[in-house]
């Protein structure tokens, strides 16, 4: 068991929202899922918690109610190896609904943030040559979705 699980709080859509990204990320599973029963702030069958994996990341959610809608104060990070995962990941987590966003950054239908990021981001933007970290940085701050081939290319001068 992982040491720290985020939570995801949805106002009623925790079961169809963990489908979704379940259909997405092919390494997923739901471990396990709770429900709310008569008298409850929720319809009985409303799913209550669930604990699912992504890809080995395990995460909780939960309907709640509206009280606490998502905010790009959190997002979730995507780390990718090549261009054709970052558009696998852009175009599944942005369809019927979600919104793309600058720097990498998108919201999905249900409103949660997402950070679809190359994996050689980190590295190229701390380089020790600052005029090429720059450079790189600077082409991030220009793209909604991210181009490994458009960084590199800055990088390289």
């Amino acid at each position: 068991m992982q040491k720290i699980t985020p939570s995801l709080w949805f106002n009623n859509e925790a079961e169809e929202a963990i489908n979704f990204y379940a259909s997405i990320f092919k390494q997923s599973k739901v471990l396990n899922k709770s429900y709310y029963g008569e008298g409850a702030p929720m319809p009985k069958g409303t799913l209550l918690v669930a604990t699912f994996e992504l890809d080995g990341q395990q995460f909780t959610a939960m309907n709640a109610g509206p009280m606490f809608p998502f905010t790009e104060a959190i997002s979730l990070t995507v780390n990718c190896d090549t261009q054709e995962e970052i558009d696998y990941y852009w175009s599944k987590l942005t369809a019927d609904g979600g919104k793309e966003s600058q720097c990498g950054w998108l919201k999905d239908k249900y409103g949660l943030s997402w950070q679809i990021t190359p994996s050689i981001l980190p590295k190229l933007i701390s380089d020790k040559d600052t005029a090429k970290a720059g450079r790189v940085f600077a082409e991030v701050m220009k793209m909604g979705k991210l181009d490994i081939a458009i960084l590199e290319k800055a990088a390289n001068g």
